[in-house]
């Protein structure tokens, strides 16, 4: 059999501890070829693929990125993008494909796979948003990033006696905000599943400035304050609808400023949060989501993902991968509300 393997949506760290996963047990084990497809599905559209074997996955363990490269293609924004994959795969002989990506990317798979293209999916997203499973890899690595730089973050701003906004990224799930403040000890954390009052903040930032001590607020990029809109860089929206978030964090640090007098500034950690090395915990579970989707390639089982539950990994529909977004439930938001101010 001969397989293709692309990587899509936004990078994150892990993706090639999974391309290293299926191809080393695909051949080992399996006597499966391989075939990269460059930047998402791009590369199955436009015929851009990567030689994919042994030699090309020996030292990308430990780096971060894809070594296939990454896109927001949609195929079906792409006049007759579905039949030029179609094509493509058959000019390459390729009879089936591991697609690691988020909502989006497995979102497209699922549609392949209703119009007869056999893929399997690999849950792939620094948010953590995806349904069916209970952690994505590249996740870990993320609040791992934001957690160090709340730290750095908190002994500059006492030593100013400032207020700091740390800006986060999550434009619809507060997984990263809610995590990295919980962990860096943040005195206010906004998360876009709860619309949040700025009077309630400024409250809960002087409640800290009283006590002597600069608070540090953690804010999601898709936070928005009650009666509110999401803050935007651009209206501009990519290949599957999305606008470009940003910049809650210096509007929330200039009111916070212009209501309570104290000095206050916002870092935007963006992708930083992206870059680097996975940490330990992302690459055995990225290992582990590539040995298991080679094995549903194997078995002929498509339109399927691998997923984490509990400490197994399993397989579920795409259908109910893609259903809908996993969000920070109301009860776990309020444990963190507890350490507010």
């Amino acid at each position: 059999m001969r397989i293709g393997v692309l990587t899509g949506g936004g990078d994150c760290p892990g993706l090639n501890a999974v391309i290293r996963a299926v191809v080393r047990k695909g051949v080992e084990v399996y006597g499966h070829e391989f075939l990269g497809f460059r930047n998402g599905w791009k590369g199955p559209i436009e015929g851009h693929t990567k030689p994919l074997g042994l030699d090309q996955v020996e030292d990308i363990l430990t780096r971060g990125g894809t070594i296939l490269g990454s896109s927001r293609t949609n195929p079906y924004k792409v006049d007759g993008g579905v039949e030029a994959i179609r094509k493509t795969l058959a000019e390459h002989q390729v009879d089936a494909l591991i697609a690691i990506g988020g909502e989006d990317t497995l979102g497209v798979a699922k549609r392949l796979t209703d119009d007869g293209i056999g893929v399997v999916g690999v849950p792939k997203t620094i948010d953590n948003d995806l349904g069916a499973t209970d952690y994505t890899f590249g996740f870990d690595t993320a609040v791992h990033i934001a957690t160090e730089s709340i730290d750095r973050l908190r002994t500059t701003a006492e030593s100013h006696h400032r207020a700091l906004v740390v800006e986060v990224m999550g434009r619809h799930a507060g997984w990263i905000a809610l995590h990295s403040g919980l962990a860096g000890g943040a005195n206010v954390i906004l998360v876009p599943e709860k619309p949040f009052s700025v009077d309630k903040v400024v409250e809960w930032v002087q409640r800290r400035f009283e006590r002597e001590y600069a608070p540090i607020i953690v804010v999601a990029e898709g936070a928005v304050p009650e009666n509110g809109a999401e803050v935007l860089i651009t209206g501009e929206k990519d290949a599957f609808g999305h606008v470009r978030l940003g910049g809650i964090g210096t509007w929330l640090a200039e009111e916070i400023a212009a209501r309570t007098g104290k000095e206050s500034r916002a870092v935007v950690l963006g992708h930083t949060q992206r870059g680097g090395t996975p940490t330990a915990y992302d690459r055995v579970l990225a290992t582990r989501f590539g040995l298991h989707a080679v094995d549903a390639v194997n078995d002929g089982d498509f339109g399927v993902m691998v997923a984490l539950k509990g400490t197994d990994i399993v397989r579920v529909k795409l259908s109910e991968a893609t259903a809908e977004l996993k969000t920070v439930p109301e009860d776990r938001y309020a444990e963190a509300e507890v350490f507010f101010g």
